[in-house]
């Protein structure tokens, strides 16, 4: 999970409290994108390729140690998000009989507000590794996230980013430090092992002033995009989602491990009274509408049960309400998830934290159980 907390200035920013110039300035996109190497025949990605792209992502994966894959159904979601301009944001890369060797995509979210990001993400066949392939296209998805970072018309803060894993192969780190890119912020996959519940017993929370937790339902979906933007807007790099995006992604989402807690009797003066409260969840309030103040979205990786060597749930999303923190209604939400992944022969819990999140996150699983298993970080240009 990633954060909405000012970041310290990094090389070429713009110091805190320094009148930012133009977006077009400051991102200096290029008017033409830069060649691509021969060898492999380009063009952008199509719906049509979710399958082919999953086997050159997974095999990626393979070569590179990570722990997971994607499955079909992620890579199909990823290519038909609305917002997605496939024809100007994606390539790939095709060998002589037609087969994918390579592959890169820059995204951008039409949520950002406060900053304007775009992500970096991509790679090359392990067949097809050493021939240059994968520095000239990344050089292409630096270019074009410029030009997307000036298309974008916001005059805030940008950032170009990708995410690493930790033990990343040493060629991917030089690549990215030679076009520019600096660690960021630090993230940890924490799990908990569920097999013993009678000796490690999950937390029986009784929620005060008439909070209720129940299962997540259609009803709750707009609430619970509400009440995700409330509890991150303190988060580093963390940005409103739009109703579009935060429909999106949900080829692996699994609702019989998703719960909500809601307050039927908000205080609705105080929180009207809280500048950062935001006009929709304003609207809802004085229509008298029950309030989702924390939740707890889950997801099943069925494709990542192999490489782990156990099945496990993840915790996709877990947030609480600003005004409602310290009630424990996380603890609340996660053992109600951990509950759920058990019953249904889930050895393993799982999720990622950023590992500065100013909530105290990272205390609250420690003390339920969960230890790192994995990590993994954002670099960054920051304009």
């Amino acid at each position: 999970m990633t954060t909405t907390d000012p970041a310290p200035a990094a090389s070429g920013a713009p110091a805190p409290g320094v009148p930012l110039a133009p977006i077009a300035e400051r991102a200096d996109a290029p008017a033409v994108l830069p060649a691509l190497p021969a060898g492999l025949a380009w063009r952008a990605a199509t719906l049509d390729d979710a399958p082919v792209l999953v086997e050159l992502r997974n095999a990626i994966a393979e070569a590179d140690g990570e722990p997971f894959r994607v499955s079909s159904g992620e890579v199909a979601d990823e290519l038909a998000r609305p917002w997605r301009d496939l024809g100007a944001d994606t390539l790939v890369g095709l060998d002589d009989d037609g087969t994918p060797r390579a592959w890169g995509l820059v995204e951008s979210m039409p949520g950002d507000t406060t900053i304007v990001r775009a992500f970096l993400f991509g790679g090359v066949h392990p067949r097809r590794r050493g021939e240059g392939i994968g520095r000239r296209l990344f050089a292409w998805q630096v270019a074009r996230g410029r030009q997307v970072l000036t298309a974008s018309g916001k005059e805030v803060p940008a950032r170009i980013g990708v995410f690493v894993e930790d033990d990343a192969p040493s060629a991917a780190v030089r690549l990215y430090e030679r076009a520019g890119l600096t660690p960021r912020r630090y993230y940890a996959e924490l799990t908990r092992d569920l097999r013993d519940l009678e000796a490690h017993p999950l937390p029986d929370v009784a929620l005060d002033g008439g909070l209720r937790l129940v299962p997540i339902a259609d009803e709750h979906d707009e609430a619970t995009r509400l009440a995700h933007n409330d509890a991150f807007r303190d988060h580093w790099g963390s940005q409103p989602m739009s109703p579009e995006q935060w429909q999106a992604g949900r080829s692996e989402f699994a609702p019989e491990w998703s719960f909500v807690v809601v307050d039927p009797s908000p205080d609705v003066e105080a929180l009207l009274a809280d500048p950062g409260t935001d006009a929709a969840t304003a609207a809802a309030l004085r229509a008298g509408e029950p309030l989702v103040v924390g939740y707890h979205i889950a997801a099943r990786y069925t494709e990542d049960f192999a490489v782990r060597g156990y099945p496990f749930g993840y915790t996709d999303i877990l947030g609480v309400r600003r005004a409602y923190r310290g009630r424990k209604v996380a603890v609340a939400l996660l053992a109600a998830g951990m509950g759920a992944f058990a019953a249904d022969g889930m050895q393993y819990a799982s999720l990622d934290v950023d590992t500065e999140n100013p909530s105290g996150a990272h205390g609250l699983y420690a003390s339920l159980g969960y230890v790192k298993t994995h990590g993994s970080h954002l670099r960054s240009i920051e304009l």
